[in-house]
């Protein structure tokens, strides 16, 4: 049985992913109670669950489905500490969705 793809997303790709399971990688800029504000290449507002343990200015990976508000709805999140190279990510994640082929099965 395949798993299902979690694409990796920035805030600019959310639109195209609604009611999908996405992955975002970004540093936590605000949390606010069961919510949290995550910086993606832009803003994402994440709803947490209650495995979420996140700490302001790390970096974060989110599993999760996209909410027509573009928010995130979180299934799995893993703090990733203060040592990311964003420009890397931001860069693995625009690679992903210019040659789907190469990553995601169909490529679709």
């Amino acid at each position: 049985m395949a798993s299902e793809a979690t694409p990796r997303v920035n805030a600019r790709y959310l639109e195209a992913f609604v009611n999908q399971t996405v992955r975002i990688l970004g540093k936590v800029v605000a949390l606010r109670g069961d919510t949290a504000t995550v910086d993606a290449a832009g803003s994402v507002l994440v709803h947490l669950n209650r495995d979420a343990h996140l700490t302001p200015h790390n970096a974060v990976e989110v599993i999760g489905k996209v909410q027509p508000d573009l928010s995130v709805k979180v299934f799995q999140a893993m703090d990733f500490g203060g040592n990311i190279d964003f420009n890397a990510v931001e860069a693995v994640v625009d690679a992903t969705h210019r040659y789907k082929e190469i990553f995601y099965e169909g490529g679709d």
